[in-house]
């Protein structure tokens, strides 16, 4: 008699047992969507950040004075990717130009050195090993990292013109050129035999191609040094900046808030 009661307790059980999986399973499947849900929602994050960086506006930190007084070290500036035209994928083609890059225009461009890294010889490159780099250190911020190096000039000269620099002042087609943006932080004028820096050319540009110099003239290294700057090359015009931070300030001084929002010209 006292045994008879088991089968039906273990009946009860079962059934109770059974409600508590399908609840558990429900939950499981709950977590699961909402785990997809916030997946999804950083992939498209992602995704449009890629998109945005790369085809309409890009965010720079200018490391180095070679743009003083223009640009000061620690200077946030935003870069417009567009105006010059957008890219046609593994190809050097634009479309949807609205102007030419001029003279005076500040560009940020892709150093000539990066053709000897393989990660900067194509776009397909760059992204596999953006990639590459985010899956093996499960780091997602490393989509937005490279080895490439980007560098901001002036613009000085574009194709058919002829540049010639005659002790620090900047001759474009036989006539001094107006400059009022440059410095000079040294007042000796250096022989043309011991380098390029005061002297010059002449030199005449080819199509598509652009001899770009820092405002800062007598700490820059540009196309007098290493050449002149191909239109497949540049990735926008800077037009204003955002952000600026000076390391060296004191605590109450790191913000340069007078140059934050100043257009850029």
């Amino acid at each position: 008699m006292d045994s008879e009661p088991a089968p039906y307790l273990m009946r009860g059980s079962s059934r109770r047992t059974t409600k508590q999986v399908k609840r558990l399973k429900k939950k499981e499947s709950k977590n699961k969507s909402k785990l997809r849900e916030y997946v999804e929602a950083v992939i498209i994050a992602v995704a449009l950040a890629l998109i945005i960086r790369g085809v309409v506006v890009q965010a720079f930190k200018i490391p180095s004075g070679s743009m003083i007084p223009t640009l000061l070290i620690g200077d946030h500036i935003l870069v417009n990717k567009f105006i010059y035209g957008l890219e046609v994928p593994f190809s050097d083609n634009r479309f949807l130009i609205f102007r030419a890059p001029k003279r005076g225009d500040i560009i940020v461009f892709s150093f000539p050195g990066n053709e000897k890294i393989e990660e900067c010889t194509s776009m397909g490159n760059n992204i596999s090993s953006r990639i590459s780099r985010a899956w093996k250190t499960n780091n997602p911020m490393q989509l937005f990292t490279s080895d490439c190096r980007d560098f901001i000039k002036r613009v000085i000269a574009v194709g058919g013109d002829t540049v010639e620099i005659k002790e620090k002042v900047v001759h474009i087609n036989g006539r001094p050129l107006s400059e009022p943006y440059k410095v000079h932080s040294d007042s000796g004028v250096m022989p043309e035999d011991m380098g390029a820096r005061d002297n010059f050319g002449p030199l005449k540009v080819p199509y598509n191609k652009f001899f770009v110099m820092g405002d800062n003239r007598d700490n820059s290294h540009d196309s007098r040094f290493w050449g002149l700057v191909g239109m497949d090359e540049i990735k926008g015009s800077a037009f204003i900046i955002y952000w600026s931070w000076d390391d060296m300030g004191g605590f109450l001084e790191k913000v340069r808030w007078g140059r934050i929002g100043k257009i850029l010209d």
